[in-house]
C-alpha cells in the first residue's frame, strides 16, 4: 500500500486541497490519501477560525465521493498536533512493505527544520512537496523529496475566510462544505 498523509488546518478545506491530493494520488500511484486536520497545530497555536470538529466535518464532506480519500481524526484531542506523533501512529498501522508519504506545500516544507523531531519525520516518510508561487525550499540531508510541480494553485484559506465573512460564496469551496459553513454560521 502507498499511503500519503495530507495534514493541515483545513480552515476551510477547498478545491485546491482536493486537486493537489488527486494529482499526487495519480502521479505517485497512491492507494489512499489521509486528510488529517490538526486539532492544535504547533505553528498556529489556537489561531484556527473554526473549531476542530467543524474542520474535521468539512474534510469528511469534501472527501465523499473520492474513494482514495479519507478523513482522519488521528490528531483529535487536546495535545499539540506534532507531525512526528501522527507519522509514528500511522507507521505502526502499516504493513512492513507499505510506503508512507507526507503531502505538503513548499511553504510548510521550507520550515521543516523548525518542527519537533524533524529528523525522525524525514526518516519515517517520503515527502511530496507541492510548489507554491514565491516559495522555495532547501532539502535537508537524508530527506526523500518528490516535487509536485504541476498543481501550484493560488488559493488561500485566509482569503476564503475573508470572502465568507463578507457573505460571498467562493466557488473554490465545495457546495456541501459551503452548505455546512452556512448552517453552522462559520467564518462570520
Amino acid at each position: 500500500m502507498r499511503l500519503a498523509l495530507f495534514g493541515g488546518t483545513f480552515d476551510p478545506i477547498h478545491a485546491a486541497h482536493l486537486k493537489v491530493a488527486r494529482e499526487a494520488a495519480v502521479r505517485f500511484a497512491l492507494d489512499r490519501v489521509l486528510f488529517v486536520p490538526a486539532a492544535r497545530p504547533p505553528h498556529k497555536g489556537d489561531a484556527t477560525s473554526a473549531a476542530y470538529h467543524d474542520r474535521y466535518r468539512m474534510v469528511e464532506l469534501a472527501c465523499r465521493g473520492e474513494p482514495a480519500f479519507e478523513a482522519s481524526s488521528i490528531e483529535a484531542g487536546d495535545t499539540v498536533s506534532y507531525s512526528i506523533s501522527t507519522v509514528e501512529k500511522v507507521r505502526a498501522m502499516l504493513a512492513p512493505g507499505d510506503e508512507l508519504f507526507f503531502l505538503i506545500g513548499a511553504d510548510a516544507f521550507a520550515e521543516i527544520r523548525t518542527w519537533f523531531r524533524w529528523q525522525d519525520v524525514i526518516r519515517l516518510a517520503e515527502f511530496l512537496v507541492v510548489t507554491r508561487p514565491g516559495h522555495t525550499y532547501q532539502v535537508p540531508a537524508g530527506a526523500r523529496v518528490h516535487a509536485l510541480e504541476t498543481v501550484a494553485l493560488p488559493v488561500s484559506s485566509s482569503d476564503l475566510r475573508a470572502r465568507l465573512a463578507a457573505g460571498e460564496s467562493p466557488p473554490e469551496i465545495l457546495p456541501e462544505v459551503l452548505a455546512y459553513i452556512r448552517e453552522r454560521g462559520l467564518y462570520k
